[in-house]
């Protein structure tokens, strides 16, 4: 066994780093069981590591590399770039090869976990790759993170969604990402995103994404408050002195985001009843009094969105409607979202200060709540596959506006 040492530097998680190695967090838990007893590793802490290889073939006899490469859903190309010492020899017979991962080429993937640093390396990635992306800020949040949107489309009717308004639900900014690319390499290659035409979505419609509303949240549930966090004592506090952070909703003011909104805000703090911060459902003193919140109001309303779509999770629900002050269209609309996805359209009562709610408030125009995947926050990489689908054809049949 190849065992080696590294140092654990800043934003490492168990996770990020068995991705790296090629390893499982279970293996790599294993090989150190002293941080079974810590939520979250410290820089500069020394771990045990076996770097694997990923997948392992060996080239039978008449089996060419272009074969090899079907075989496992790659480009000839990506399978000659993963095995650069044999990248020119003709006949790979009789030779142990490594398999890459089929997305290999793609830009937006979950290695271990997808966080800030990740998504803002992908977005500025996209943006050298595809030209036709727009990116820029809405604003920053409480700690100084820039909060970035993209914009991707040049039509009339304009769209918006955002994701990661909760901390622990950071996995709807992969999905909405990976959406993201997939359109752009789509248009990109002039070709059509499952049966949906996307010069079509390019011409007509201008896509809004906002894809992580609440950064210093999401880095808190992965990275924890170790490594002199600024906040450390004051969050363990509001924690109740629990270090583990993985069930944290709110920014790191400790407000919940998605009740803070001006549409029947003192009704919804009432019945939540938390007249203090903490992980999750304290709407604050007042609406609109966190940044980030701030940020996503200010910028809608600059902004002329004929729908939008804020990510959430879990339940595979669609909430589409608010005290019967949405628009006739509504209605319908969820009903097709709902058949695109898989997911079901539910009419929410009880439930005030969400971004949808003051959008269908104050705007008079379709508003959605989307609720992803199954099971418990922060939701297993495991679904990631299947969720990008179900959201990504919930968006094309958005974008599509039922053509």
């Amino acid at each position: 066994m190849d065992l080696q040492w590294i140092i654990v530097q800043r934003g490492d998680t168990l996770p990020r780093i068995a991705s790296a190695y090629h390893m499982s967090k279970e293996f790599l838990a294993a090989l150190n069981p002293e941080v079974a007893s810590q939520p979250y590793l410290l820089a500069g802490q020394m771990l045990r590591i076996v770097p694997g290889t990923g997948r392992r073939y060996a080239v039978p006899p008449g089996e060419s590399v272009g074969e090899i490469a079907g075989r496992f859903g790659l480009d000839e190309e990506v399978l000659r770039q993963a095995n650069p010492e044999i990248t020119n020899v003709t006949d790979w017979v009789g030779r142990c090869i490594h398999i890459p991962a089929s997305n290999g080429k793609t830009i937006v993937k979950i290695q271990g976990e997808y966080g800030y640093r990740e998504l803002i390396r992908d977005i500025e990635k996209l943006e050298n790759q595809y030209p036709f992306i727009e990116t820029g800020s809405i604003g920053t949040s409480v700690m100084g993170k820039s909060l970035p949107y993209l914009r991707i489309g040049q039509g009339s009717r304009h769209i918006h969604v955002n994701a990661s308004v909760h901390a622990n639900e950071w996995l709807t900014t992969a999905v909405l990402m990976k959406f993201i690319e997939e359109y752009a390499e789509a248009y990109g290659a002039h070709r059509a995103w499952h049966q949906y035409q996307t010069e079509r979505w390019m011409q007509e419609t201008t896509l809004w994404a906002v894809p992580m509303v609440n950064p210093d949240g999401v880095e808190l549930v992965q990275e924890g408050v170790v490594n002199q966090h600024p906040h450390a004592q004051q969050l363990l506090t509001w924690n109740a002195d629990r270090s583990h952070f993985t069930h944290w909703k709110a920014n790191i003011r400790g407000v919940d985001l998605n009740d803070q909104f001006p549409a029947h805000w003192d009704e919804e703090a009432a019945r939540r009843g938390i007249t203090s911060p903490g992980p999750r459902d304290y709407a604050g003193t007042a609406p609109l009094t966190e940044p980030e919140a701030q940020a996503l109001a200010q910028w809608t309303q600059k902004h002329t969105f004929d729908v939008v779509v804020s990510l959430h999770s879990q339940g595979q629900e669609i909430y589409w409607n608010y005290r019967d002050l949405e628009p006739r269209e509504s209605g319908p609309l969820s009903r097709r979202l709902a058949k695109a996805s898989g997911y079901k359209a539910v009419k929410l009562g009880g439930s005030d200060a969400g971004y949808k709610d003051w959008f269908i408030q104050d705007f008079g125009r379709p508003g959605f709540t989307v609720e992803v995947g199954l099971g418990v926050n922060p939701l297993p990489v495991e679904q990631f596959d299947d969720i990008c689908i179900e959201v990504g054809m919930l968006l094309a049949e958005l974008l599509s506006n039922g053509q």
